[in-house]
């Protein structure tokens, strides 16, 4: 695959500027669309994602792709960068995490060099930028990064933006530039659920040319549910004692591999924790939640906490609805429907659910 002429450093790195500029592309070739693993939680990012990179500085511009850790944020951008070079060999790409675009402004004002700075970012086809919400706080880079953003837009040049929290949540970062990231389309990016994360130790296991038994990869996608990096870490830990033991792969060898990682999970997500944390989240009690009560303002938070108890614990519907009062599983099974529907339908649940999860995980 084709890539843009990399780098010798920029030269607001030296004391004297340089008259051309050379684009570091950091975009990763491993990251493509093709092995990005896709599912409910991430259906509408990746096809965002793909629109941009057939289509670059079109309706979809900015892009800004929001959700917790490990959820594949950073694959989608360099995706997206590959994309882009694939369709434009000689286009100007350039991937980097938002402290980056910190350090070479501070280089550049120590070197006198900021107008060959906003040439070099004011310049390229695309800029895509990890983690924006490490900008808080830094308000000369925020400065900068707004009159950069506004003549990008204005060249019809893509900017994709990721962070860990919705827009306006972030902190420390001018309104006007949160305002400005919601310009073009917002997206999500959910904890995988269950059948993703089995297709993604699936697929990472065929790509080690390891034969993984489908009910192995359940078991293991059953009880480590936060985000993609911990259950592919899982897997490698799974691989190297297999590798060195020559012992096959099977259930209860998982349970002996990754015994302390599943007696941390199993310990950190419980349905007390789980009635406490959504209890707190909807400001009401957890004795409501235990209580006859179905006002909405009880329902709907008492559906939610018995829908991740099934999404984050490993215990039986009768077993939940036993904790929620002495209810039966049918009213459980009720439940996780009825929010998996409103998670469709309703941006406020949806946000709610991922909310939840992320507390509930980190």
């Amino acid at each position: 695959m084709a890539r843009t002429a990399a780098p010798s450093r920029p030269s607001w790195d030296n004391a004297a500027p340089q008259p051309e500029l050379s684009y570091r592309s950091n975009v990763n070739p491993k990251h493509t669309f093709d092995n990005f693993v896709e599912g409910k939680s991430n259906q509408l990012a990746r096809a965002a994602a793909r629109q941009v990179a057939d289509n670059p500085g079109g309706a979809y511009n900015p892009l800004f792709l929001y959700g917790g850790t490990g959820l594949g944020k950073t694959h989608l951008l360099h995706a997206v960068g590959n994309g882009i070079m694939a369709r434009k060999a000689n286009a100007k790409v350039v991937y980097m995490h938002s402290e980056r675009f910190v350090q070479d402004m501070v280089k550049a004002l120590q070197n006198n060099a900021i107008e060959e700075f906003k040439r070099y970012y004011r310049s390229v086809d695309a800029l895509l930028i990890d983690d924006i919400q490490f900008f808080a706080n830094k308000e000369r880079s925020q400065e900068e990064f707004f009159h950069t953003f506004n003549a990008l837009l204005e060249g019809n040049q893509q900017i994709i933006l990721t962070s860990d929290r919705y827009p306006k949540e972030i902190n420390g970062v001018e309104d006007r530039l949160k305002s400005r990231f919601g310009w073009g389309l917002t997206v999500a990016i959910e904890p995988p659920e269950l059948e993703t994360r089995v297709a993604i130790l699936m697929k990472k296991a065929d790509e080690n040319d390891i034969r993984l038994p489908g009910e192995v990869a359940f078991f293991i996608a059953k009880r480590l549910r936060s985000n993609v990096r911990e259950l592919e870490g899982a897997l490698n830990r799974v691989i190297a004692n297999a590798n060195f033991t020559g012992r096959a792969i099977t259930i209860d060898f998982v349970r002996e591999a990754l015994r302390d990682l599943l007696a941390l999970q199993e310990k950190l997500v419980t349905i007390d924790n789980i009635q406490k944390t959504v209890a707190e989240y909807y400001k009401i009690k957890v004795a409501d939640l235990l209580s006859k009560r179905r006002s909405r303002s009880v329902a709907r938070p008492r559906q939610m906490a018995m829908a991740l108890a099934k999404e984050l614990t490993n215990h039986s519907l009768p077993e939940i609805g036993d904790a929620f009062g002495g209810r039966d599983h049918t009213t459980v099974l009720h439940a996780c429907r009825k929010i998996e529907q409103l998670r469709e339908e309703s941006h406020d649940i949806k946000e709610d659910f991922s909310n939840l999860i992320r507390t509930l995980s980190s």
